[in-house]
């Protein structure tokens, strides 16, 4: 699937570097030193689309949205990932699905829709999100 599904249209989407599409919808006015406390975000991820593996310095907080299921995995904290674990976020836990999962900051992750259905989630970030404590994995 190259485009947005319809549902998507007012969301305000921009792609996001590591694959997807993205539009902040959060940013605490509260500050913890250089830092404000809390970000979130709304993320998508078409059939076809991955979000590379990449990590951020803060928590990240995975919750499901909307759509088809969601393959998390995590590939631990060393220099480069390393796959370690796989969730499947959805709305129906007696299909194994969860419907948020936290990545530890400074773990490696990556995701992919795990069906033929866009996938919606909201990510939480704490400390807040900043692009400077992004890292793409090399190759990505």
């Amino acid at each position: 699937m190259t485009s947005l599904p319809e549902w998507a249209s007012g969301l305000g989407l921009q792609p996001h570097p590591e694959g997807g599409w993205y539009a902040e919808t959060y940013r605490s006015q509260v500050a913890v030193g250089d830092r404000v406390s809390a970000t979130a975000i709304v993320f998508l991820l078409t059939p076809g689309q991955e979000s590379a593996w990449h990590r951020v310095r803060s928590d990240e907080l995975w919750i499901h949205q909307k759509g088809g299921p969601l393959e998390l995995d995590l590939g631990g904290s060393g220099d480069h990932p390393a796959y370690a674990d796989r969730t499947l976020l959805g709305s129906d836990p007696s299909a194994g699905h969860r419907f948020q999962s936290l990545v530890p900051g400074g773990h490696w992750q990556a995701a992919r829709p795990a069906g033929d259905e866009p996938v919606l989630v909201a990510c939480m970030v704490t400390p807040g999100f900043d692009f400077a404590d992004f890292e793409l994995a090399t190759g990505s």
